[in-house]
């Protein structure tokens, strides 16, 4: 059974590195004491995996980095837990194509390696990477992703302010632009938020949204902690599109 902890953002206002969640981080690599990290979705890839390994010095891990790996291919079947950080999602997509990391990641986690991805590292997990908020920095091979879930992820998702006198689009406007030409669900993620589609979700304080085509649901905080671990619930996501119900109830 594959288990993923997405996380929305990896720092909280005046915090270190994934300090506001490590506890969720621990409870979920359920005593991995090494961790695979990836950290190609920013450009200086020795100062990323330090930052890293001083986040999980603090919860009594090991960041090893795969940027310095012999093989990149033994070091995905060897890994304990896999850790995706956050950046440029498109750069981060066109690294994992270009080595030819989308087949053994998404076969080692449907084996049971926990995957741990923030933000860009949650969108890449996802079916594409469409709903990014990314620039294209680079041409990528395919928009398609890893296929962990059934659905996309809008990270750090704010709602439209109503009295705003800022005339441009919205995150609302983009998914509804999305889904104009695509038909799986989105997640909207706010900043702070984080769910397991295989184990618990744990959306914050603020909740999060599930977009599907046409429609708009509300998930309501707090998710409980089975609400995305069944084939039921992941096929209504599959389906949203004919539900007004919260598919996560």
């Amino acid at each position: 059974m594959s288990r993923l902890l997405l996380i929305s953002n990896s720092t909280a206002s005046g915090g270190a590195y994934l300090e506001y969640c490590q506890g969720e981080i621990v409870d979920f690599l359920q005593g991995s004491k090494r961790v695979l990290f990836v950290p190609w979705a920013l450009h200086d890839l020795e100062g990323y995996a330090s930052k890293a390994s001083e986040a999980f010095e603090r919860i009594g891990s090991t960041i090893d980095s795969i940027h310095n790996a012999a093989d990149f291919r033994i070091a995905i079947e060897g890994a304990e837990a896999l850790f995706v950080g956050g950046g440029n999602t498109v750069r981060l997509l066109d690294r994992l194509h270009r080595t030819g990391l989308i087949e053994p990641i998404g076969r080692r986690v449907k084996d049971g390696m926990p995957y741990l991805g923030a933000s860009a590292g949650s969108n890449v997990a996802c079916l594409s990477i469409r709903t990014t908020n990314d620039m294209p920095i680079i041409q990528p091979p395919s928009f398609d992703a890893l296929g962990l879930v059934p659905f996309n992820i809008n990270p750090h998702y704010i709602d439209p302010d109503p009295g705003s006198t800022h005339m441009g689009e919205t995150r609302e406007k983009r998914i509804r632009e999305f889904h104009e030409e695509n038909d799986p669900p989105v997640v909207g993620l706010r900043s702070g938020s984080r769910g397991a589609p295989c184990g618990w979700a744990e959306p914050g304080p603020r909740g999060c949204f599930v977009v599907a085509r046409n429609r708009w649901s509300t998930v309501r905080a707090p998710i409980s902690r089975s609400c995305w671990e069944c084939d039921e619930k992941l096929q209504l996501l599959r389906s949203a599109g004919q539900t007004t119900n919260c598919p996560f109830e």
